[in-house]
Parts: C-alpha cells; sequence; structure tokens
C-alpha cells in the first residue's frame, strides 16, 4: 500500500507513530491516523454440468489466465449480491447462491491486502460467455482444471474437489491426503505465495523478493520441501525450508522458513513438513535442528517448542 504524503482530512503533512501497537501514518495537526485495513470480495465457485466455471483474465495481474469469478463487494451491497452481481458481469450467467463455502484472507496482495468470502452457487438463466474484464468463460470438468493463479482461489477448488468426490455428504474433518515430496522448479510460484504469507516477510521490497527467487532457484546450501495435497489438480499447502550449517566438528540443520496455506492450519500438515526436515537432517548425520524462532509468530513458536524446541532464540548479530 502506497504511503501517504498529506492528511486526507486537513491537508497537513503526515508523520508518523505508534498507535495499537504499530507505526503508522497520522497527522499532528488534526489527530487523524491512517488505519490500513483489508477490503472485501467475493469469489463464485459456479456449478455447472458436473464441473465449474472459470473466467480468462483480461486484465492484470494474471491477464490471459483461468481464475473463478471474483471481484470486490460494493458498499451498499450484501456479500450475497456481490456474488451473484459479479457472476453475471463475468460468465454472463444469473446465479442463485447454494452456499457459502468459508472465508480466506489475502494479506500478501496482489495488490492490496483482502478478505475473500466464496460462494457455492448454480446458474438459473443466462448464456455463458466473457464479460467485464473476462475475455473468455467456459465450464471445466474435476479432471481438467488448470492451476489457478491466485491462491485463495486454488484453496477454494481444493475444497469443492473434496465436496465433489462426496456430493452427498460433509467434507471430511480429518485432516486430507498429502504427500511430503521435495520441490521442484515447476512449485517456485506457489511457494513464493507461502513465503509471502509469512509475517516477517511483509515488508519485503521488489529486489528483496527478486533476491529470493534467485536464492530458490539456485538452492544453494539448502534444501526445500512441500506438502502437496492428492488431488487433480495438485495443489502446494505448505512448505519448509531445510538449511544446512556445516562446521569443522560436525554440522546443524536451520529452519528460517515455514508455512502453511490458512486453510489447511492445525491439520498436521506442519507437522509432517518438520518431521521430513528432520528425517532429512537425520539422514545428512546433522548433529541438531534450530529454528529462527525470532522470526515466529506467537502461533509459531507455541508449534516449535510443542514439537520439542527449546525455548531459546538464537543469537545473532546483525549485518544489515
Amino acid at each position: 500500500m502506497t504511503d501517504l504524503i498529506y492528511c486526507p482530512i486537513c491537508g497537513h503533512t503526515l508523520g508518523w507513530k505508534d498507535v495499537g501497537g504499530r507505526t503508522r501514518q497520522s497527522c499532528d495537526n488534526c489527530g487523524y491516523v491512517r488505519y490500513v485495513n483489508p477490503v472485501p470480495a467475493v469469489g463464485i465457485v459456479i456449478e455447472a454440468e458436473g464441473g465449474v466455471v472459470l473466467i480468462r483474465r483480461g486484465q492484470p495481474p494474471h491477464q490471459g489466465e483461468w481464475t473463478l469469478p471474483s471481484g470486490f463487494i460494493e458498499a451498499d451491497e450484501s456479500a450475497e449480491d456481490a456474488a451473484i452481481r459479479e457472476a453475471e458481469e463475468e460468465t454472463g450467467l444469473k446465479v442463485e447462491v447454494i452456499e457459502m463455502m468459508g472465508i480466506n484472507s489475502f494479506p500478501e496482495g496482489p495488490p492490496m491486502s483482502g478478505i475473500m468470502i466464496f460462494y457455492r452457487v448454480k446458474p438459473v438463466s443466462g448464456h455463458l460467455q466473457g464479460g467485464d474484464d473476462a475475455i473468455e468463460a467456459r465450464i471445466f470438468q474435476p479432471n481438467e482444471l488448470p492451476r489457478l493463479p491466485f491462491r485463495t482461489h486454488r484453496e477454494a477448488i481444493a475444497q469443492w474437489l473434496a465436496h465433489h468426490e462426496h456430493p452427498l455428504i460433509e467434507p471430511p474433518a480429518e485432516a486430507p491426503a498429502f504427500i511430503i515430496r521435495p520441490a521442484e522448479a515447476r512449485d517456485r510460484e506457489e511457494v513464493m505465495a507461502l513465503l509471502a504469507l509469512i509475517p516477517a516477510n511483509r515488508d519485503l521490497g521488489e529486489a528483496e523478493w527478486r533476491e529470493v527467487e534467485l536464492r530458490y532457484r539456485e538452492s544453494a546450501g539448502f534444501e526445500v520441501f512441500v506438502a502437496e495435497a492428492k488431488q487433480t489438480p495438485p495443489i502446494i499447502i505448505g512448505f519448509i525450508v531445510l538449511s544446512i550449517v556445516r562446521t569443522l566438528t560436525g554440522g546443524r540443520g536451520f529452519i528460517n522458513d515455514m508455512a502453511v496455506l490458512p486453510t489447511y492450519q492445525r491439520q498436521g500438515v506442519g507437522a509432517a513438513l518438520l518431521e521430513g526436515a528432520v528425517r532429512r537432517a537425520d539422514r545428512m548425520n546433522l548433529r541438531s535442528l534450530m529454528v529462527n524462532s525470532a522470526r515466529a509468530s506467537e502461533r509459531a513458536r507455541a508449534f516449535y517448542t510443542a514439537c520439542g524446541f527449546d525455548e531459546e532464540a538464537i543469537m545473532h548479530f546483525k549485518i544489515r
């Protein structure tokens, strides 16, 4: 989010101060404080002919790629009304809401932080065609769904696929089937999206993100493991990076980055990723495994502690 220069209330130059535990833009003249809140949006899963309707985007971001119909909620409409409106604008179909599938969030953007409310809907009339900022609309069967560029859309499709496999019963409450495997080159974009979910990474600039992608491609001194849900198309639901620190008297493993998609948290994915990293470290004859608790949230630190890590931060010297 771009910083403001002048106060929108009185026009005075804005400064910064700590408010509510965060440093926020504020006005010393009139007392205005700028709160940057997430914007609400809707995503629509239109069920038709045994499949789901996707639209091909005509505008950035991800121009030309297939996504679920979606859009921001107007100030004078309900979330349900927004879903119905966006469905008709982007697909030409008048729809009826079946149920709310769930709520997700995208603090990583693009381009701003938001909250996404997903609905299952069914067509009641209209003719399927791309409209508004969609250049095409078509029905995809479950076995031909492409990879969707937006993380929240991928999670919604994963949830829909689970429901599609058992249409007469509720989706199972237990953790979804997934595998832990070494990351491949094709996983880069999804791993980058997961990296952006880590609070400590939210302030990285464009140049820093380019360095991250370069290091990922080089893969020197570390190994990346991903958790992949067993479905079609597959979806990366979590990752962990095991860095190897060699010394004259042995070696240690170091974990600095780990994330799990919000809708798959507390389902054993993080524990499985950590177990995979521990096994790999053991096979490499590493003497111990360390974690950078200074980068972890309170919830993440509690998770590491529950897994047997000592409640100690790493002593470090900050170079820059």
